[in-house]
């Protein structure tokens, strides 16, 4: 069987499309695009203040404003509590990162491992770890785009991942996914369900978004 390959990048522009048609704000260009491994990973994260993940040999930044970082923290918080109370496994956060695929390492901004597949019990210490969750969550920025998405999410699955979880500020709505194209749309007045992943838990998206406030509106010109 013939190697796929992917097309090589003529411009800037096949770069940004095949990462998801993202800004070209959230590219670092040291190393330049193409060159990034996972020592540049890490050497970027040990500077502080920003996220990112190595795409296609590149670093990309994840982008996470104070209401997504509230919401994954919160359902981090919530989801966290389950999880040790029935002694399940363990959680990890945005600032981790895991190689979900050879070269590729993602930051979810929620995951769960459990003790099954991992049999010391214990959090594992590595700075990029290997170990698939079987959960994963992503709470939509601004900076996401849908083909960004769609892209995660076939990556997410392709390395093993059982559950994915999408949670959208803007509508206080969540998409489940059991596969890339497989998707329930939970209502804002439902409840998220953790199946046979997460065994017992259940979260109604109205506790999630509780104490979130309404999304700020354009500040009304002054007249003269």
């Amino acid at each position: 069987m013939s190697r796929v390959t992917k097309p090589e990048l003529q411009s800037v522009g096949d770069l940004l499309t095949q990462l998801g048609g993202i800004s070209p704000r959230r590219v670092c260009l040291d190393p330049p695009p193409g060159r990034a491994t996972k020592k540049d990973l890490l050497r970027i994260r040990d500077r502080g203040g920003r996220l990112y993940e190595l795409v296609d040999r590149t670093l990309v930044e994840k982008p996470m404003g104070s209401p997504e970082s509230y919401l994954a923290l919160e359902l981090g918080r919530l989801l966290g509590n389950y999880v040790a109370e029935k002694d399940l496994g363990f959680l990890y956060g945005a600032d981790s990162l895991i190689e979900m695929l050879p070269g590729l390492v993602r930051g979810p901004d929620v995951c769960f491992v459990p003790w099954s597949k991992w049999p010391p019990r214990t959090v594992p210490t590595e700075p990029i770890s290997d170990l698939i969750p079987d959960l994963t969550v992503e709470v939509l920025s601004p900076g996401d785009t849908r083909a960004e998405t769609r892209r995660k999410l076939k990556e997410y699955f392709l390395a093993g991942v059982r559950l994915v979880w999408v949670i959208s500020p803007r509508t206080r709505t969540a998409d489940v996914y059991t596969a890339p194209d497989e998707v329930t749309t939970i209502p804002a007045t439902g409840t998220l369900d953790g199946g046979g992943v997460v065994p017992g838990f259940r979260l109604p998206l109205a506790a999630l978004f509780e104490r979130l406030g309404k999304p700020a509106g354009k500040k009304p010109r002054k007249r003269n």
